[in-house]
């Protein structure tokens, strides 16, 4: 789906996103935002979505999302930031494989 359906989507959703979250909450992972579950709807869930999901099919994927699937999005984000920031951090060798 593109950016712009998104953008307007999110605002109809928002309640049913801000539900969850609670619920992520309320089972002890505090730590878990709106952003986080977004983006894992986005990136991972909706990815390979062509054209635009019904309104009911995108509540029904926000619902049924669990904890541990967020959760593993979240960690392999984290692992692939400090990995990135990791080789920027580097000095270069390229010349060295010249």
């Amino acid at each position: 789906m593109n950016d712009t359906i998104i953008s307007e989507r999110k605002e109809q959703v928002e309640l049913v996103v801000k539900s969850k979250i609670e619920e992520f909450h309320l089972l002890g992972y505090g730590e878990v935002r709106e952003e986080n579950l977004w983006d894992y709807l986005q990136k991972k869930k909706w990815k390979k979505v062509k054209e635009e999901l019904p309104l009911h099919h995108m509540v029904n994927d926000i619902l049924t999302v669990k904890v541990m699937d967020i959760m593993n999005y979240i960690t392999i984000q984290s692992y692939k930031g400090s990995r990135l920031e990791e080789l920027n951090n580097q000095e270069d060798f390229s010349d060295l494989f010249k």
